[in-house]
């Protein structure tokens, strides 16, 4: 039989996915799950986006323009311009996803080899997209103690190596919640500035900013436009992540021409996507307004309950609608599938995210857990009793 690639062996599988088989083998026992694994909120899509795909009037399914539909980027320059990021319809290539967008960009800035710098823990699918584009990650550590504030930057620069092209952030971040300052921004530009690095930005998450903290976008930062590359999505600001329209965003112009070829390679991205995110710029501020209450609210519930129990310690995310927690456990990868497997009170039982997955360093995560507060506060007060009942009986609990 003729082998798959070593690319194909190299690639890693999503730890928020992986679990998906025990899972579905609990339900068929009968065993109620609380999703907290995977970034899905239950917040309903906003009428006005799904109107426009319901009453398309379409006769012949067409491709879309490689760049997005030229309607669609003028009118998201609007939305960018309301957050005082000026840039017109020719900065932005419309991706299948913010996965996309992501992909293309390491495609487009780096070269096989090439060294990217991220905080960890980061957003799993980093490992497969820079697996998939012959990058390789150099992981910085932040700590949970610190409530994963931006590493110092001299830990930064001890790993910059001539094979060092880049650096990459999540902000406000996936897994961790953390909003990441302008102090904290402004080091990372002059470090940037400093070797002439490419900055990519996952800002996926800006209209989750809680507690009255302001979100700064790496497109505020002076005198680096043209190091910077800023990648969105629209999954999760308008609950529309079977939609899969993202964002690449750049003004630099070799960067721009250079992505539009890949994204010439792949045609077009989404038709119905894209007229249902175009409607949805017509979204009312005050569907935002009662859905950041509703996290704020979630957060501070799950956060209160979390550190209620013995052994358990989560900080207080101040974005996104995720937090890590470091349980007493002895490897969060066994634990999440004994969750599944072996465990349940009431017939019911919590899918968790192992935090193994959002490190890079083998090693890391093995006492943490991601968590995302996407049910409701009543599923979420159940989650948490199943959680305090199952630390209670883990045979690999640690103290």
């Amino acid at each position: 039989m003729p082998k798959i690639s070593l690319k194909g062996n190299n690639m890693p599988a999503s730890p928020i996915r992986k679990l998906v088989p025990y899972a579905d083998a609990a339900k068929k026992r009968g065993i109620k799950i609380y999703h907290l694994n995977i970034g899905q909120p239950d917040i309903e899509t906003p009428e006005v986006m799904l109107n426009a795909i319901k009453n398309a009037n379409i006769k012949v399914l067409e491709y879309s323009h490689s760049a997005g539909i030229e309607s669609y980027r003028k009118k998201l320059a609007g939305y960018y311009g309301s957050f005082n990021i000026n840039i017109d319809a020719n900065d932005i290539i419309i991706t299948t996803g913010g996965s996309e967008a992501i992909e293309i960009a390491m495609l487009t800035c780096f070269n096989e080899g090439d060294e990217l710098i991220i905080p960890e823990p980061f957003y799993a699918n980093y490992n497969g997209f820079s697996c998939a584009a012959d990058v390789k990650i150099v992981p910085v550590k932040s700590t949970i103690e610190s409530g994963f504030a931006l590493p110092a930057i001299s830990e930064f620069e001890k790993l910059i190596t001539p094979k060092t092209k880049g650096i990459m952030i999540c902000n406000p971040g996936n897994p961790t919640g953390k909003l990441y300052t302008r102090e904290e921004l402004n080091l990372l530009k002059e470090l940037v500035k400093k070797y002439d690095l490419f900055l990519l930005s996952d800002e996926v998450y800006r209209e989750f900013c809680y507690d009255g903290n302001e979100y700064v976008s790496v497109m505020h930062l002076d005198g680096i436009d043209n190091n910077v590359i800023l990648l969105d999505s629209i999954s999760k600001r308008y609950s529309a992540c079977g939609a899969r329209i993202g964002a690449l965003i750049s003004k630099n112009k070799e960067v721009m021409a250079t992505a539009l070829k890949f994204a010439q390679a792949r045609l077009s991205p989404p038709t119905f996507g894209q007229i249902g995110a175009e409607a949805a710029l017509e979204t009312p501020k005050s569907y935002f307004e009662n859905v950041q209450k509703e996290y704020v609210e979630r957060r501070n519930f799950l956060i209160e309950g979390l550190n209620k129990i013995p052994g358990v310690f989560c900080p207080t995310p101040n974005g996104a609608f995720y937090c890590i927690a470091r349980l007493p456990i002895d490897d969060s990868d066994k634990f999440c599938q004994w969750l599944l497997e072996s465990f349940e009170h009431e017939k019911q039982t919590v899918m968790l995210a192992p935090a193994t997955g959002f490190y890079s360093t083998k090693g890391c995560g093995l006492d943490e857990v991601r968590l995302a507060y996407v049910l409701n506060k009543t599923d979420l007060k159940n989650a948490v009793m199943c959680l305090q009942k199952a630390l209670e009986i883990y045979p690999g609990k640690t103290n």
